[in-house]
């Protein structure tokens, strides 16, 4: 009788392990079961952008610009990652020639800083790329997609690059003016207004006086009394690649 049992059992057994190698081989034709999926890239969080690019992502290329050229476009980065936005001509360094500034917008976003190139003429009509500045020219729009300008312009006149920024609100309204002196192309002189609750403040700085005076109006009073403070800058040159005009009298005590 025990032999019969242990017989039985051995022949369970037998089947069950035969079930267990046609379940393997049907799982091995259908690989969908038998393969696991893994991801071979390196990990890397994404931000959901809805499809859209985030505008507010300030990105700064590194960028190299032709240094000679006949016309403004030969001056563009060759990826094609900036456009013109303003452009000016006129003679900035007193020989005669029509020497062009230009402000670029990078395509991709509002954010970005705005490089501006000075571009000076050569007696064979071509041009000669002088000077390059990243900070002259503030952003368009801040963080929060707000313009900060409500109108900007630039002009040569006078031997002098004009820089015009109007705002109604909280950036002011800030008119900014360089000239050549000697190969240095220098902050000749800057105006800035900002009004506010209770009052508006004037600033304004020359080169050539080397001062800077501020004016303060209150507005809360029925004669609007103005107070006017001049002292002294700092004896230096501000040149065009530094010199950031919106950021002007925040910087280096300028203003004390």
């Amino acid at each position: 009788m025990k032999k019969q049992i242990t017989l039985n059992l051995l022949i369970l057994l037998a089947i069950a392990v035969q079930s267990c190698n046609n379940t393997k081989k049907t799982d091995d034709k259908n690989p969908a079961k038998s393969t696991e999926v893994t991801d071979s890239l390196p990990y890397r969080e994404f931000e959901e952008v809805n499809g859209e690019p985030d505008q507010n992502i300030a990105y700064e290329p590194e960028v190299t610009y032709p240094k000679t050229g006949k016309k403004i476009a030969d001056f563009l980065p060759k990826t094609g990652i900036y456009e013109v936005q303003y452009e000016t001509e006129g003679d900035l360094n007193n020989d005669g020639l029509a020497d062009i500034a230009i402000v670029l917008k990078y395509r991709e976003n509002n954010v970005s800083k705005r490089p501006m190139l000075i571009l000076l003429q050569n007696g064979d009509k071509s041009y000669r790329l002088d000077k390059v500045s990243n900070i002259t020219m503030p952003v368009e729009y801040n963080e929060a997609d707000y313009k900060l300008y409500d109108t900007e312009d630039i002009t040569i006149e006078n031997g002098g690059l004009n820089i015009n920024l109007y705002s109604i609100g909280p950036s002011g309204t800030i008119f900014g003016s360089f000239k050549y002196i000697g190969n240095d192309f220098i902050l000749d002189m800057i105006e800035a207004e900002y009004r506010g609750a209770g009052g508006h403040s004037g600033l304004f700085y020359n080169y050539e006086g080397g001062d800077i005076t501020i004016n303060q109006t209150n507005t809360m009073e029925e004669d609007q009394p103005v107070t006017s403070k001049t002292t002294k800058a700092k004896v230096k040159r501000y040149l065009f690649e530094n010199t950031s005009i919106t950021e002007f009298f925040n910087e280096d005590g300028n203003t004390k």
